[in-house]
């Protein structure tokens, strides 16, 4: 954030310095307008690090389906292309689908990296199993996006996710995330974002659980049913 086309460059000894040998395999912009250089500047000073060989491709994060190609024809010029967008996805919130994100990575090949897959804990059933746990989070968390309601409306997709888990004896959260990476082919890959250990082998996990097409059918019109669309 605040950043100029020029501190790109002028910040990665010190990142790479941070990382003690280990490369950078991808290096992404965050948000489009998190900088007071424009996007091709920002894109132009990524593409020159990727020629000087300090970072191995290039992504950035937010960025809607007309800036995806604007950064993608940049990049071409210098004989690159564009990796990743980081971009919310989940279940019950399915915007790439309408907005061009979807169709603008599938056209250029870009990878969209899910972060949020779980919608703040809604598709793990927790707030479900327990609807005062909502009372337990923060006033700011609860008031803000409105996550009562979005728990309410969350009831049919939860519901499909709690017999889809229970055919396969796993976890609302493996299912979700099963769902997640499969729905969109090989387009879209999960942050699955984990507080504790257990958290994180229970994600890993998720990629074991094989959904037939019919289950994946299934948990799609459940979240329209909840207004992902």
């Amino acid at each position: 954030m605040l950043r100029t086309a020029a501190s790109i460059g002028n910040t990665i000894d010190t990142r790479l310095a941070a990382l003690q040998g280990y490369p950078i395999d991808l290096y992404q912009i965050h948000h489009p307008y998190g900088g007071f250089s424009s996007i091709p500047a920002q894109v132009r000073a990524m593409a020159q690090l990727a020629k000087d060989s300090r970072i191995r491709s290039i992504g950035v994060s937010n960025f809607s389906a007309a800036q995806m190609e604007q950064a993608s024809a940049v990049l071409a010029t210098y004989g690159l292309t564009l990796a990743s967008n980081q971009v919310k996805i989940n279940a019950l919130h399915r915007n790439i689908e309408t907005n061009g994100v979807l169709a603008a990575a599938n056209r250029l090949g870009v990878t969209l990296i899910a972060y949020t897959p779980l919608e703040s804990g809604i598709l793990t059933g927790r707030f479900h199993d327990d609807p005062q746990a909502v009372e337990s989070l923060t006033r700011v968390r609860r008031i803000a996006g409105g996550f009562a309601k979005k728990v309410t409306q969350a009831t049919p997709l939860v519901d499909e996710l709690r017999a889809v888990a229970k055919a396969h004896d796993v976890s609302l959260s493996q299912v979700a995330l099963s769902w997640l990476v499969t729905y969109y082919d090989d387009t879209v890959v999960a942050i699955p974002g984990a507080s504790k250990p257990h958290q994180a082998t229970q994600a890993a996990a998720a990629m074991s659980v094989q959904l037939s097409a019919t289950e994946r059918a299934g948990i799609a019109d459940a979240s329209r049913r909840s207004g992902a669309l």
